[in-house]
């Protein structure tokens, strides 16, 4: 399928989760199974090309598609958690949102110093999350230089953070406005 195919696949919300807002909803992508394969196909390309050596995913939505890009290329997964959900000594990073703060942690030891990671989600808007998922493997001791989306909101500069980040952006496809 073709990456317009895909884009019609994604449902548009008008005023969800506030007036103004055009939520892009991917269940309706997940649930066509020709186009959940082919997104993930094209987004392991994408990675493939990075010389990915590990997929990492921010829950939840990157897990659905990091998860299945890793395993289209027959590498690792790694699982970046919100707080409190690992067993196992943890690393984390504090980073702010639009509206206060969050934290992302990950097992330091799913990380093998100087491996490449490329960061796998659905969405890339502010870029907030995404960039501290870099700074956080980073920390770990990855060497992280490009994340793939689904949909990037170019608008909300999200790609641009990152870049500034020293992450390249790629994207499946851009929807205008927020």
């Amino acid at each position: 399928m073709s990456v317009d195919d895909l884009k019609a696949l994604v449902r548009t919300v008008p005023d969800f989760p506030h007036r103004g807002i055009q939520f892009r909803d991917i269940t309706t992508l997940l649930s066509h199974p020709q186009g959940f394969a082919a997104s993930v196909r094209h987004l392991a390309r994408f990675a493939s090309e990075a010389g990915a050596q590990k997929i990492a995913g921010m829950e939840a939505r990157g897990f659905i598609f990091g998860a299945a890009v890793a395993v289209e290329l027959g590498i690792g997964f790694l699982p970046v958690r919100k707080p409190g959900k690992l067993p196992v000594e943890i690393i984390g990073i504090d980073y702010d949102l639009e509206y206060g703060q969050d934290r992302l942690e990950i097992d330091p030891g799913a990380v093998n110093p100087g491996e490449t990671i490329v960061i796998v989600d659905d969405l890339i808007a502010t870029g907030g999350t995404a960039r501290a998922t870099a700074q956080l493997l980073r920390k770990a001791g990855a060497e992280v230089g490009h994340a793939v989306f689904v949909i990037d909101l170019p608008d909300l500069g999200g790609a641009d953070t990152l870049r500034a980040a020293d992450v390249a952006v790629h994207a499946l496809m851009h929807f205008d406005g927020e």
